[in-house]
C-alpha cells in the first residue's frame, strides 16, 4: 500500500485530478497539500488547476485561504509564471480580497494587473476600491491607486482612437470611483489625500456629477479653501438635480467654513436669510392651503397627493441610500461571476457601497436641516455662532443677531426668544457681564421681556457677591416696570443681611409687602425653574451648554487664511513667494501647522530638486515634535517620506519611517519599493568599496536599511 501511494505522489498528471477533486468536494486542506506535493515534484500545475484552486479559495470567504491565493499570486508573478493566472481570475481574487477586509493585498493584485498589463475595466475595479474604501488603511491605499491609474491617463496620454488602446482606455478611472475614493477619504480624514484627487479630476476628463459637488465641498470645507467653496455655491444655487440631503450637506459646509474663518457677519447674515425664506415658504404654504380648502374640499385625493409630496420631499431624501449597511452580505462565486462579461453585478455593487459611504456622510450634517425642502437653521449652528460672539466679545452684533433671528422666527413669546435662551445661558455658566450686556442691549432695542431673565441674573448676582451689579440691574428692573417675583426679593434681602445692611434689607422687605408680591411667584419664572430642574432646558440652551463644556481647541482663524495663500503659491510653484508668505506669517506670531508643511513640500516636490529644502523643513517638524504638542499626520508625513526616497536622501528618509512607525501610521510598502526600482534600481548592488569616508559609509548603510524594509535585500 506504501508503495502504491509513493507511486501516486510522483505522478503530476493524477496529483492535477487530485487538486481538482478537492477543491470540487471543497476539501480545501486537501487541495492546498496536493499542490504543495506538486510544487516540491514539478513546479506549478498546468494553468487550469492553478485558477481552479485560486476560485476555490475565494469562493470559500474565508480569511486563511483568501491569503493563501493571495501568497499563489504573489508565487507566481514572483517566479515569472504570471502567464498561469487569468485577467478574470486576478479580478476575482482582487475582489474577495477587498470584501474580506484585507485592502491592501486586494490593491497589490490590481497593481501587479496593471504592471503586466492586463488591465481590468474600471466597472470591476471600482467595486474593489469601493470594499477598500470602508478601512482607514484601505480608503488612503484607494486614493493612491486611483492616483496612480490616473496618471496614466493625465492630458489625453492615451489615444482612444487606436483600437490597441481599449483594454487601457476601459480602465480609465470615472466619475463613481472617483466619488468612492474622495467618500473614503472624508470618512478617514485624509482630506489632503483628497485635494490631489480633485486636482487630477479634470486632467483625466472626469465629469461632475450631484454627488461630486457634495464632496468637493466637504473636502473644501475640511482643508479651508473658503474661495474654492463660494465659487462651487455658484454651481449649486443653479443646480437642479441636487436633493435636500445635498443641498444640506452643502450649506452645513459653508457654514462651517465660515466659522472657521471666524466670519461670523456670513455666517449670521446665512442663517438670517434661511430664517426669512422658510417664514416666507410658510406664508405661502398657509396662503395655499386656504386656496385648496375653498376651491374643492371634498377633493380628498388632490389634497392627500400634495401633503404626500410634501412628506417625500422634507422625509425620504435617502431613498437612494436606505440604511447604513453595508452589502456584504451577498456572496458571488466564480461561476456566478465569470457569466458576467462587463461586470454589471460588480459595477451593482459599487453604487450599492458608494451610497452607504454617502449616507454616512449625510448623517454627519448638524448645522443645517430642511423642513419641506426649505433650508432652516439647527441649534447646534446658533450654538456655535453665539459661542464665536462671545469668544469675540461681539455682544452687540449677537444682540442685533438674535433680535433680528426672532423676528424672523416668531417665538411663541419673549421669554421663548432666542436672546432670552442665550442670556439663561450665560448666567448658567457664570458669565454675568455677557448675560447682563445682552440684556442691556435688549433693552436698547426695544425688545420687551418678562421678569424671568432679570430675576434669574438678579439670584446669580446675589449668589455671586456682586452688590453693586445687583442694585445695577434691579434699576434697570424698574425703569423697565419689571415686577420682580418673592423669591428674588428674597434672594436681594438675604445678600444685604450677608453684607450688614440691615436698613437696606429693610427697605426691600417692605417695598415687597407694599407691592403685594404673591409667595408663588410669577408662573412663566417657575415653569422655567422646574424645567431647569428636570433636565428639561430649552434646546438652544442645551445646546449652547454642550458646546461651551466641549471646549474644543480652535485654530486662529488667521492661519487658516495664511495657508490658503501659501497653498495658492505653491498650486502655482512660485516657490520664492511661498516662501516669503511662511516668513511673514511667523513674523505675525502665526505658527505654521501641518496644513502648511504639507503644502509646502507638495510644492517643493513639484518643483523638484528641491531636496534641501525639504531637509530643512523636516528639521523644523522635528524640533517641534519635540518640543511642543504639535502632531504631524500620515499625509504630511507620507509626502515627506516620498520626497526623501525619490532623492535618495536614505538617512532621513529612516527618521520618517522611524515616526511613522512609533505612531503606527500606515505605509504604502509597494509604493515605495515601485519608487525604489524606478530611481535607485542598481543603487549599492555590488560589494562595498573598500575605501570609503564615514560619510558614503552612513549613506550606505541608511539605503541597505531602507532597501531591506521595502524587501529587496
Amino acid at each position: 500500500m506504501a508503495g502504491t501511494i509513493l507511486v501516486q505522489a510522483r505522478d503530476p498528471a493524477k496529483l492535477n485530478v487530485e487538486i481538482q477533486n478537492a477543491v470540487d468536494e471543497n476539501r480545501l486542506n486537501d487541495a492546498w497539500r496536493f499542490y504543495e506535493q506538486y510544487m516540491e515534484m514539478d513546479g506549478f500545475p498546468r494553468k487550469s488547476v492553478v485558477n481552479k484552486l485560486l476560485a476555490g479559495f475565494v469562493d470559500s470567504c474565508d480569511v486563511e485561504w483568501l491569503e493563501k491565493a493571495y501568497g499563489l499570486v504573489e508565487q507566481a508573478i514572483g517566479e515569472s509564471k504570471q502567464n498561469l493566472l487569468e485577467r478574470n481570475m486576478l479580478i476575482f481574487v482582487s475582489f474577495g480580497l477587498a470584501r474580506a477586509g484585507l485592502p491592501v493585498p486586494a490593491s497589490t493584485v490590481l497593481r501587479r494587473m496593471v504592471e503586466m498589463e492586463e488591465y481590468p475595466p474600471v466597472a470591476a475595479w471600482s467595486a474593489v476600491l469601493a470594499y477598500m474604501s470602508q478601512t482607514a488603511q484601505g480608503a488612503y491605499v484607494a486614493a493612491e491607486l486611483i492616483l496612480e491609474i490616473g496618471y496614466l491617463f493625465q492630458d489625453h496620454r492615451v489615444d482612444p482612437r487606436k483600437k490597441c488602446n481599449a483594454p487601457l482606455i476601459a480602465m480609465k478611472p470615472n466619475t463613481t470611483a472617483f466619488n468612492i475614493a474622495l467618500a473614503g477619504c472624508l470618512l478617514f480624514g485624509t482630506t489632503k489625500k483628497a485635494e490631489q484627487l480633485l486636482d487630477m479630476m479634470p486632467r483625466v476628463g472626469i465629469k461632475m456629477d450631484a454627488n461630486l459637488v457634495v464632496l468637493m465641498a466637504q473636502i473644501y470645507e475640511r482643508n479651508g479653501r473658503r474661495d474654492e467653496l463660494r465659487k462651487l455655491q455658484r454651481y449649486v444655487d443653479e443646480a437642479h438635480n441636487l436633493t435636500d440631503v445635498q443641498f444640506r450637506q452643502f450649506y452645513n459646509c459653508l457654514l462651517a467654513c465660515h466659522l472657521k474663518f471666524g466670519d461670523l457677519d456670513s455666517a449670521s447674515n446665512m442663517i438670517l436669510e434661511m430664517l426669512r425664506k422658510a417664514k416666507e415658504a410658510r406664508g405661502s404654504l398657509a396662503v395655499a392651503t386656504l386656496v385648496f380648502d375653498a376651491a374643492g374640499r371634498g377633493n380628498k385625493f388632490r389634497r392627500g397627493a400634495i401633503s404626500e409630496s410634501w412628506h417625500h420631499s422634507s422625509h425620504g431624501e435617502s431613498y437612494a441610500y436606505g440604511d447604513n449597511r453595508l452589502p456584504g452580505n451577498l456572496v458571488l462565486s466564480y461561476e456566478e461571476f465569470s457569466i458576467d462579461r462587463n461586470f454589471l453585478r460588480l459595477e451593482a455593487e459599487a453604487m450599492e457601497v458608494l451610497g452607504a459611504l454617502l449616507a454616512k456622510l449625510q448623517s454627519q450634517v448638524e448645522l443645517v436641516t430642511t423642513d419641506r425642502g426649505i433650508l432652516q437653521p439647527t441649534e447646534k449652528i446658533f450654538a456655535k455662532l453665539v459661542k464665536a460672539f462671545l469668544k469675540a466679545d461681539k455682544t452687540k452684533d449677537l444682540a442685533a443677531f438674535l433680535i433680528n433671528a426672532d423676528r424672523e422666527d416668531s417665538p411663541a413669546s419673549n421669554d421663548d426668544s432666542a436672546l432670552v435662551h442665550v442670556i439663561n445661558s450665560c448666567i448658567s455658566l457664570g458669565w454675568l457681564d455677557k448675560a447682563h450686556d445682552l440684556l442691556d442691549e435688549m433693552c436698547l432695542a426695544g425688545v420687551k421681556t418678562g421678569s424671568s431673565v432679570y430675576a434669574a441674573l438678579l439670584k446669580a448676582y446675589c449668589e455671586a457677591n456682586q452688590a453693586g451689579n445687583a442694585a445695577s440691574l434691579l434699576r434697570d428692573a424698574r425703569k423697565a416696570g419689571i415686577q420682580l417675583d418673592a423669591s428674588s426679593y428674597e434672594a436681594l434681602i438675604r445678600s444685604k443681611v450677608l453684607q450688614n445692611d440691615t436698613q437696606g434689607a429693610l427697605h426691600l422687605y417692605t417695598e415687597m409687602k407694599e407691592a403685594k408680591i404673591p409667595k408663588a411667584g410669577h408662573q412663566e419664572f417657575e415653569r422655567l425653574v422646574k424645567e431647569c430642574a428636570e433636565g428639561c432646558e430649552p434646546r438652544l440652551m442645551v445646546k449652547l451648554l454642550e458646546e461651551v463644556k466641549e471646549g474644543q481647541a480652535t485654530l486662529d482663524s488667521s492661519v487658516h487664511d495664511w495657508n490658503n495663500v501659501i497653498h495658492f503659491f505653491c498650486r502655482k510653484r512660485l516657490m520664492q513667494d511661498a516662501e516669503k508668505a511662511l516668513k511673514k506669517m511667523r513674523s505675525l506670531g502665526h505658527a505654521p501647522n501641518a496644513q502648511t508643511f504639507h503644502s509646502m513640500v507638495t510644492g517643493y516636490a513639484a518643483v523638484g530638486g528641491k531636496y534641501i529644502e525639504v531637509t530643512e523643513l523636516w528639521g523644523e517638524m522635528k524640533s517641534l515634535a519635540y518640543n511642543t504638542s504639535m502632531k504631524f499626520d500620515q499625509e504630511l508625513l507620507d509626502s515627506v517620506l516620498y520626497t526623501f526616497v525619490r532623492g535618495g536622501f536614505f538617512s532621513r528618509a529612516n527618521e520618517v519611517l522611524e515616526m511613522m512607525e512609533k505612531a503606527k501610521m500606515f505605509i504604502d510598502k509597494y509604493k515605495y519599493r515601485a519608487l525604489f526600482l524606478k530611481y535607485h534600481k542598481t543603487l549599492h548592488k555590488g560589494k562595498a568599496p573598500k575605501f570609503q569616508t564615514e560619510s558614503q559609509h552612513k549613506k550606505r548603510e541608511a539605503a541597505l536599511a531602507f532597501k531591506n524594509w521595502i524587501g529587496l535585500c
